[in-house]
């Protein structure tokens, strides 16, 4: 396989969590399958009379945690100089991400492999994309109206409301039938019924953790992330405190990630987070999914560089 540029596009490269963070392993697998690589941020994309432009870093990586990364010269560049670009920019899901995939669309028009497919990361909305597969969902609703998120609570009596652009956990609420607050919650959350959100039947496996199931180029990587929730509180992020357990998926997680691969293969949506709880989905995660590393040291997977091979093999057919 000859040597190939890739770009990665992400958050500021000096504030990445060294022992964690999924980017940095996709990086070292580039590096170490002798690969060029390049870095830049989203407000680094730029058109020039309808061709994507890009000031790039060359970057240089290291498994050091004192020394981990090192920039070269700034220069700017048509995107058609490199082969592969990564999006791996952490929502929010604003209009400055939207932005960046409407420019990202410019390079794969211009034959540019860009992973995830910025078409399909627009289409599919984190939360609502799930709903495609509502026969692996618990009961879930999406609307703006406080009448039918009520009539919803009182015939599931225990049930979760959250936002459809949310991340990391954030404004995620459990409301009960007998909940004193339930106006004030859903009022804030759909900005006075002008703003649709999701509803769901509570699910109490979430004890056991709400499970980050990566698929990689349409395989199922066979472990997963659980994340469970810590000191009482019912959110398992770990951005909200959750404890992360690796652990192998069950029959059933796997028959329902199986059956979601394929669709993801074919709208080029090539490294997915699938999240489950009680082999239930709540939410596919198509921007910058994680917990590779924590599932590499627990199982000694090479999931970074099983995504960077099935690249190369799909620019070799």
């Amino acid at each position: 396989m000859k040597a190939l540029n890739f770009l990665i596009v992400m958050d500021d490269i000096s504030t990445i969590n060294y022992k964690k963070d999924s980017t940095l392993a996709m990086m070292w697998a580039i590096d170490e399958r002798h690969h060029r690589l390049f870095y830049c941020n989203i407000d680094d994309l730029w058109l020039d009379r309808g061709r994507l432009m890009i000031d790039a870093w060359a970057l240089s990586v290291f498994k050091n945690p004192n020394h981990f990364y090192e920039l070269g010269e700034k220069v700017s560049v048509q995107a058609t100089d490199f082969d592969v670009i990564l999006m791996r920019k952490d929502p929010p899901f604003d209009m400055q991400f939207l932005y960046a995939l409407h420019l990202l669309d410019y390079a794969k028009r211009a034959g540019v492999l860009v992973v995830n497919d910025p078409n399909s990361v627009r289409a599919c909305n984190e939360k609502l994309f799930a709903t495609q597969f509502s026969q692996h969902m618990s009961p879930t609703i999406v609307t703006a109206k406080q009448s039918h998120i009520r009539t919803f609570i009182d015939e599931h009596q225990d049930v979760i409301v959250k936002p459809l652009d949310g991340m990391g956990g954030m404004g995620i609420f459990r409301l009960t039938a007998d909940s004193p607050n339930i106006g004030s919650t859903l009022e804030i959350l759909t900005q006075m019924q002008t703003l649709p959100i999701m509803a769901q039947k509570y699910l109490p496996q979430i004890k056991d953790g709400d499970k980050r199931v990566l698929i990689v180029g349409g395989q199922v990587v066979p472990y997963c992330l659980a994340r469970i929730p810590q000191g009482g509180e019912t959110r398992g992020n770990l951005a909200a405190g959750g404890l992360g357990v690796a652990m192998p998926l069950t029959a059933d997680e796997l028959k329902v990630a199986q059956e979601v691969a394929p669709v993801l293969l074919e709208k080029g949506l090539y490294f997915v987070g699938l999240d489950l709880i009680g082999a239930k989905i709540t939410e596919i995660n198509v921007t910058s999914p994680t917990c590779v590393r924590e599932i590499d040291t627990a199982y000694g997977t090479q999931i970074a560089t099983d995504f960077i091979v099935f690249i190369e093999n799909l620019l070799n057919q």
